[in-house]
């Protein structure tokens, strides 16, 4: 076994390790850097892998990796799992071999919840979505097959199966809600987010869970949990994730919903951070919680790599996430939540705003086909002590 020193050793492989690479060379131009991905790609932006790769032409497979090591110095060692930190002694193992550090920040996002099936076929036919290993087999899918079913009518679920069918593929989205994004939206809002994608030829089977099933070469039978079953060539998993902390929690750190950091994204270890989907940070406006998308990764991955190097700046950052399918594109910052009371401002059929209300006081806000107005529902939630709901009607346009 042989051990490697890194000035600033980050564990995971994502866009926040790109992000903090980047961070670290605005402080520091010359300490090493090291980054220890599982992954068999270079970081990349994620994004891509279920919008602008399906549905826009001009987007290209050269604009999706970020060139992180080119741009930084850092040494990415691909394939290479961490298997256990040593905060006392400084060290990470992986691979078979160790890693000394400087400063480590632990950036392992989390891992695709499975589906509860037989797979025989290999991981050819049954799919999480995750990597861009898991696009390049889903769009290869997506040319050799008829019909391939989508499992969770979240964000990635959704996002999914609109670049699907948009691609000449007979899709079937499978979710447990009564209606398409009736988890988030409004009632009324929900109804038309659905109709988006009936409109468009997904077959939805609603209300309903995946108990069980199995995939082989020939396709996927999928047990539903009312008896039901649906068939399809192929199935792609859009469940969300389990947050990968593990690994803090076997070194010791505090770990609840995800590894607990400060304003700075230190953990409670010396010389330890975290960032991204894997952290639970204290939100200037939101208390503490913990946020699985990109403007997250990007502006928190940064501020991790400055704080590694010296900076010592506390995370002001309120992220805010975003979908677009069908045409439509809505932005969301703060907590969405149907079950929350909601104040709808409709700019016209098309555009509007919804605000999400705890206890009188706006915790959320949605904005639908409303742009440039991130700053504005950040300046909303930052006021919401002090508004009213006749406040919020016309206040974001």
């Amino acid at each position: 076994m042989t051990t490697t020193h890194f000035d600033y050793l980050i564990v995971g492989g994502g866009m926040v390790a790109d992000t903090a690479a980047r961070g670290i060379r605005e402080i520091d131009a010359d300490g090493s850097i090291g980054i220890l991905s599982d992954d068999v790609d270079e970081p990349y932006t994620r994004p891509a892998l279920s919008k602008k790769l399906w549905t826009d032409d001009e987007f290209t497979w050269d604009e999706v990796p970020l060139g992180t090591a080119d741009d930084t110095g850092a040494d990415i060692r691909l394939q290479t799992r961490a298997t256990a930190i040593r905060p006392d002694a400084h060290e990470v193992d992986a691979a078979g071999d160790t890693f000394s550090y400087g400063k480590l920040l632990l950036a392992t996002g989390g891992k695709p919840v499975p589906l509860p099936v037989e797979d025989r076929s290999n991981g050819e036919r049954a799919l999480s979505f995750r990597t861009a290993q898991d696009y390049r087999r889903l769009r290869a899918l997506a040319g050799e097959v008829d019909r391939i079913a989508v499992v969770g009518g979240g964000y990635i679920g959704s996002e999914l199966a609109a670049a699907l069918v948009q691609n000449g593929v007979d899709t079937v989205l499978v979710h447990t809600g009564a209606v398409l994004g009736d988890a988030v939206f409004p009632a009324a809002l929900a109804e038309r987010f659905e109709k988006l994608f009936r409109d468009a030829g997904v077959e939805i089977v609603a209300g309903s869970k995946v108990a069980g099933g199995d995939v082989d070469a020939t396709g996927a039978r999928l047990e539903l949990d009312n008896g039901d079953e649906v068939r399809a060539d192929a199935v792609v998993s859009g469940l969300g994730i389990e947050v990968a902390a593990e690994l803090a929690e076997e070194a010791g750190l505090e770990v609840d919903d995800g590894v607990h950091v400060d304003a700075q994204l230190r953990a409670s270890v010396d010389d330890v951070y975290a960032a991204g989907d894997v952290a639970s940070y204290p939100d200037r406006l939101l208390g503490r919680r913990r946020v699985e998308h990109v403007d997250n990764a990007n502006e928190q991955g940064k501020a991790a790599g400055r704080n590694l190097a010296g900076a010592a700046e506390a995370y002001t950052h309120t992220p805010y996430y975003y979908s677009a399918v069908f045409g439509i594109r809505y932005e969301a910052v703060g907590t969405l939540d149907s079950s929350l009371e909601t104040v709808e401002d409709w700019i016209d059929a098309e555009r509007g705003v919804v605000y999400y209300l705890d206890d009188d006081r706006v915790v959320g806000v949605l904005l639908w086909n409303v742009e440039d107005a991130r700053d504005a529902a950040r300046s909303v939630l930052a006021a919401s002590d002090t508004l009213t709901r006749d406040d919020l009607v016309g206040r974001i346009r």
